[in-house]
């Protein structure tokens, strides 16, 4: 019986991984608002009635898929803290940022399910925080071990941004100074929007050398969060 249940366990991983893969398809020729699917069962084969058994509905297929996004780049961005453990914050945080830029050119598609504009009559539910959380918490991770070792350049924190200052540090990062975690959640947007110009063709014909480009604007991101250039 159990040889029975692990080969209906290890069919459906398969059959689950054909529908998603067969979704990132008609993401890539569609657009994440015509995603059906009807489409996806007839592209492999299935009746609707089977589809529905692993997806429910639409939106259950389109949070499976930015899940596994918002994952595939946390890993990305994990992968590159580990391999620079032990070397200057700045440097990682390039590295992190560098990695955060590959994934997205790497992946347009899924990269513009999470971060290009809403599709419409989805909601995300809160199953995805967490996996959209990750990529930004190695970077938070990164600040705060300079913060607590070789120490940051506390960015300056107007007045009138004081009681906002406080609410997002209490809400992002308690242990880290309220003008700091502004900073960060400044040069995360300011991250985004840049990889957001080269993957979405705002950069055609404006910047060649965007390798370059891109690695000098996060080393500037991390100086403006307060990271050290040099010992």
């Amino acid at each position: 019986m159990s040889t029975v249940r692990g080969a209906r366990a290890r069919a459906r991983i398969e059959i689950t991984a054909a529908i998603k893969a067969e979704a990132r398809a008609q993401l890539a020729a569609e657009g994440a608002a015509k995603l059906s699917l009807r489409a996806v069962a007839r592209e492999l084969g299935m009746v609707s009635s089977a589809l529905y058994r692993y997806f429910p509905s639409r939106d259950d297929l389109l949070t499976a898929l930015i899940v596994d996004a918002y994952d595939s780049l946390g890993a990305a961005a994990e992968i590159a803290a580990a391999e620079t453990a032990g070397l200057r914050p700045l440097v990682r945080w390039t590295a992190v940022c560098r990695a955060v830029r590959a994934w997205a050119v790497a992946h347009p598609h899924e990269y513009a399910l999470i971060y290009g504009s809403p599709v419409p009559g989805y909601t995300a539910p809160q199953d995805t925080n967490a996996p959209a959380a990750r990529a930004g918490l190695v970077l938070v991770g990164i600040v705060r071990e300079a913060h607590a070792g070789e120490g940051v350049a506390l960015p300056p924190l107007p007045d009138a941004l004081r009681p906002e200052a406080v609410r997002l540090a209490a809400e992002v990062a308690p242990d880290l100074p309220p003008a700091l975690v502004v900073a960060l959640v400044a040069a995360w947007s300011h991250l985004f929007g840049v990889v957001s110009f080269e993957v979405f063709g705002q950069f055609n014909r404006l910047v060649e050398d965007r390798d370059t480009f891109f690695t000098a604007a996060a080393r500037r991101l991390g100086q403006d969060v307060g990271l050290l250039p040099r010992g």
